[in-house]
């Protein structure tokens, strides 16, 4: 298992890479669109269709979808401020689950979730892209949340002891979910310290990424939960050790999109 979790890393990350930082404008919004449609695939079993048909279709409906926002980028605001309201509503779901199950448990609002998580990630990473910097604010998001990983795997192993959700994912803890953000937040101040950030840039910077660490959990624990109530362990087999395309993008669904309108209201 460990070496094809390495062999996958090591044939993934250049062209995850390459796609991050060497494409531009429309290329890298199709780029981001091929993931974000396996996504979908994915999603779609999770939502309660096993046949290939089925799936299929519901990610070719994701691709289409990004199409018409690419060709309407009017529709960004619209798009991402629906993701904040539903990462807050995911909040509420996760935390009172299995009651919670009852008002998504049918397969209309199992796909329509898909689409709130799926297309304002998407959304997001254009957005994000277009800015100064774009490339290292991207690069910035994903250090965010792996930070707060590797700090919530060691100090949750070190001295988690309080159940973070236990019916929706019992091995987290919220000593994890401190020891994430002490780490993210220890590489924010680290940053900010680096780029020469005032007393107020420092405040509103910890603050951020305080935000985007949390909503980063809650993004893991939504997969988690639609795992859990579809009865699987893994979204597909995609990716040889590490799962599926979805396991290994849940918490940036929901950080990448709050974090692309945390951008936009410091800039406005």
């Amino acid at each position: 298992m460990l070496k094809q979790r390495i062999i996958t890393a090591l044939i993934l990350l250049p062209i995850a890479l390459g796609g991050f930082f060497l494409l531009e404008g429309s290329n890298f919004a199709l780029f981001i669109g091929l993931v974000v449609a396996l996504g979908g695939w994915e999603w779609a079993r999770l939502a309660g269709f096993s046949a290939q048909p089925a799936r299929i279709a519901y990610a070719v409906a994701v691709a289409a979808l990004l199409f018409m926002m690419h060709l309407v980028p009017g529709v960004a605001p619209w798009v991402l401020g629906a993701a904040v309201l539903w990462w807050g509503l995911a909040t509420f779901l996760v935390l009172t689950y299995p009651r919670s199950s009852e008002q998504w448990s049918g397969a209309a609002p199992k796909l329509l979730i898909g689409l709130l998580i799926l297309l304002p990630a998407w959304q997001g990473l254009v957005f994000i892209k277009q800015l100064p910097l774009g490339n290292w604010l991207i690069m910035a998001v994903m250090v965010l949340v792996w930070g707060a990983d590797i700090g919530a795997y060691f100090s949750g192993r070190a001295f988690g002891k309080r159940k973070l959700a236990p019916q929706v994912s019992p091995g987290k803890s919220w000593e994890g979910v401190y020891g994430g953000l002490a780490l993210s937040l220890v590489i924010t101040a680290v940053v900010g310290l680096v780029r020469g950030w005032g007393f107020g840039q420092m405040v509103v910077g910890l603050l951020g990424a305080a935000i985007v660490v949390f909503i980063s959990v809650v993004g893991d624990l939504t997969e988690s939960m639609f795992k859990r109530q579809a009865g699987i362990k893994d979204s597909s087999n995609l990716l040889p050790g590490h799962g599926g395309v979805l396991d290994r993008i849940d918490s940036l669904t929901a950080a990448i999109p709050v974090f692309a309108v945390l951008l936009w209201m410091t800039a406005s």
